[in-house]
């Protein structure tokens, strides 16, 4: 079987930036105020690592994630930088959201899969036609060659019986044969770059569990650089070099996963880490979890965003001012009030865990 190195470009080295984001935020009018959503939001991307952003419903990760391929409807006002890396580096945020220029990026050099694969497909035309319009745009303008490229693709991604499957319809395909059309569609071009979001969310365990890891072993096969986008910890503690998490529209914390799952330094992270349901805490042990939900981002005061949920929160500190972003180590980011330069209130949240 051909394999998608061999049709499309060699493997990226090892840890090589791909993708820089910076600063990006995001803002929308309402008549309420303005809605902010997304909030100096800047993470990079490396060759061959996958990085988790995780966080909870309203937290700005799919905004986020939109934001990289200029996906957002018109009305979002969109600031800060994109770079995507190479001979030539692009900053995506200064290309039109419908020109040529960045739907000459879509799918060949940074792809996406969506939440949802029955609502990303058209339902009047076949899983073969829509991989293959993919594959016309960015590769060859032979058909032929495109039909054995999405053929040798599907069955890549376990799809059996692919020669019958092409030209079927989304409605023919289960739900875990509609994510793998997805992933094929997604990897025809051999991107530099996957965004992955939320991708086995409507799937069971079993299903789950393959679509993992046929994501590793593509990413072992060209070296992409992975956006995994999720809420669920245990994802992340199996998929994720490297882990955002994202609060309110901004990053609170930022750090290698097992650094992650054993000192996490934010509040939320910790909240996060014990709401996850545990062998040995018997039958009456309630699960724990965060108090409150995400606010709403429209004309936020300048304070930590989590303050009325935050269970060690510092009253005339944390609620006056905005933290800022410190650097614990080389490779561990925190926002938050405790430890912030010559704070002396103590870490809790080491307490706690």
């Amino acid at each position: 079987m051909t394999t998608i190195t061999d049709t499309a470009r060699p493997a990226l080295a090892a840890g090589t930036a791909v993708l820089r984001a910076t600063n990006l935020c995001s803002e929308l009018p309402t008549e309420n105020g303005t809605l902010r959503p997304v909030d100096g939001v800047s993470f990079t991307l490396r060759a061959g690592r996958t990085l988790g952003l995780v966080g909870e419903s309203g937290s700005g990760k799919s905004l986020t994630s939109r934001m990289l391929l200029r996906l957002n409807p018109k009305g979002f006002r969109e600031t800060g930088s994109v770079v995507l890396e190479g001979d030539e580096p692009i900053d995506l945020m200064e290309l039109r959201r419908d020109g040529p220029a960045i739907r000459s990026v879509r799918g060949r050099r940074v792809a996406m899969i969506f939440q949802e694969p029955m609502t990303a497909f058209s339902p009047l035309y076949t899983i073969g036609d829509q991989i293959m319009e993919m594959i016309l745009l960015h590769r060859t303008d032979d058909r032929r060659e495109a039909r054995r490229i999405c053929l040798d693709m599907m069955r890549k991604v376990g799809i059996a019986d692919a020669e019958r499957r092409i030209d079927q319809y989304p409605h023919e395909f289960s739900g875990g044969m509609r994510q793998r059309a997805m992933i094929a569609m997604a990897l025809s071009c051999g991107p530099e770059v996957l965004i992955a979001d939320e991708p086995t969310t409507a799937l069971d365990v079993t299903i789950q569990a393959q679509v993992l890891e046929l994501m590793r072993q593509l990413q072992r096969e060209l070296g992409m650089a992975i956006l995994f986008i999720t809420h669920d910890l245990g994802i992340v503690a199996e998929m994720c070099d490297d882990v955002a998490v994202m609060y309110l529209g901004r990053i609170v914390e930022h750090a290698p996963v097992r650094e992650i799952f054993r000192r996490p330094r934010h509040p939320y992270t910790r909240g996060l880490l014990d709401a996850i349901p545990k062998l040995g805490r018997g039958r009456k042990a309630r699960l724990a979890s965060i108090e409150g939900t995400v606010p709403q981002a429209i004309d936020l005061p300048p304070m930590c965003g989590f303050f009325a949920r935050c269970p060690v929160r510092i009253p005339g500190v944390c609620d006056v001012r905005d933290p800022e972003e410190v650097r614990i180590g080389s490779d561990h980011t925190v926002r938050c009030e405790r430890h912030a330069p010559g704070a002396r209130f103590g870490d809790e949240t080491e307490v706690r865990a």
